[in-house]
């Protein structure tokens, strides 16, 4: 009679177990982008810490070495975009002025492959204008996405400025959440993976500035406009999966169909090229070389990554592939030690 109790009462207790887990997966899949933001934010402030602990060493307080640090990045990068957007409105104004001359040019071939919008020029702006009429009826979503992004921003940098202002914050709650007796092992793995995420942001930096040098070079070489500009924004948006390319792309043939049709079509082939080499070839081997993940796994992260959570996913794919091997390599060793001492 007791055995029977006994094996009801674990019944019991592997139902509930169950259900909890089922109720947290549950509620993570419904914060699924809340835990996206909280990573990134983790992410952001490992990248800041190592140069803030060197200040804080130095004695500079935290709070100023922190504050000072962030402001100085995000400053950098909002001279860059000051910086450059007048180019691209100048581009633009340039472009719309010379658009009824380039319609003219590729109007013939564009509407032998089928696509009747390029028949005349007016039959092509009633086009546009109903696209624009869609996308005017949608003006709600497109402001809440404008607005989430800004929210996200925000959120993003608090976590990333509050867990830098708060000392080793995240080692104090590794040892709240493991036991002593994986507590050791926890913290030596956690070591290890800010090394991670920080080579993971060495070479994210190495493929950006090799984008931006050789779309600096392929643009000198076809004697377009810009080049150091262009190269320069091509380097700093390749951090962006599949997006920034393409932003890329679009603002280089804006601005090199001022001069040519064709010369648009061999720069962006040498661009396609540069993003080939530096996605197939250039990133597996820098991540498998700083990182010590293989190549195949990369790719793979990449693309479970862009899958579940979008661009963010893609960005945060690769040091947090990076940190759960650490954790399961370690952690499968330490299971196997334990068997293997056990007689």
């Amino acid at each position: 009679m007791n055995q029977e109790n006994r094996v009801l009462d674990i019944s019991w207790s592997t139902i509930l177990k169950l259900a909890v887990s089922g109720l947290v997966l549950y509620i993570l899949f419904l914060t699924r982008n809340i835990l996206v933001w909280v990573l990134f934010g983790v992410i952001l402030s490992l990248l800041f810490d190592p140069v803030i602990d060197f200040l804080q060493r130095k004695r500079v307080p935290r709070v100023v070495a922190t504050v000072g640090m962030y402001l100085f990045v995000f400053g950098v990068l909002a001279f860059i975009v000051y910086g450059t957007s007048p180019l691209f409105i100048q581009e633009i104004q340039r472009f719309s002025k010379l658009f009824p001359q380039y319609f003219e040019t590729l109007a013939p071939p564009l509407q032998g492959l089928g696509f009747a919008a390029f028949s005349d020029i007016q039959t092509f702006i009633d086009t546009f204008a109903g696209g624009a009429e869609k996308l005017a009826s949608s003006i709600f979503s497109a402001l809440f996405a404008i607005f989430g992004g800004i929210y996200a921003t925000v959120f993003v940098t608090s976590i990333a400025i509050f867990l830098s202002l708060e000392e080793k914050g995240i080692e104090r709650g590794i040892s709240v959440f493991f036991s002593k007796r994986y507590e050791a092992l926890a913290l030596d793995i956690w070591a290890r993976s800010q090394k991670k995420v920080s080579a993971w942001f060495v070479s994210r930096l190495v493929s950006s500035l090799f984008v931006g040098g050789a779309t600096y070079i392929t643009l000198a070489v076809f004697n377009a406009q810009y080049p150091f500009s262009l190269g320069l924004i091509a380097g700093v948006l390749n951090f962006i999966p599949v997006v920034g390319p393409l932003l890329t792309g679009f603002l280089i043939a804006l601005v090199v169909a001022v001069d040519s049709g064709l010369k648009v079509l061999f720069v962006l082939l040498a661009f396609a090229l540069i993003q080939q080499i530096e996605g197939i070839v250039l990133t597996p081997l820098l991540t498998k070389k700083f990182i010590g993940l293989s190549p195949v796994l990369v790719l793979v992260s990449l693309a479970v990554g862009a899958e579940l959570w979008g661009i963010m996913g893609a960005i945060l794919a690769v040091p947090i592939a990076g940190i759960l091997f650490e954790f399961l390599r370690d952690f499968l060793k330490k299971r196997k030690e334990e068997k293997t001492a056990t007689p």
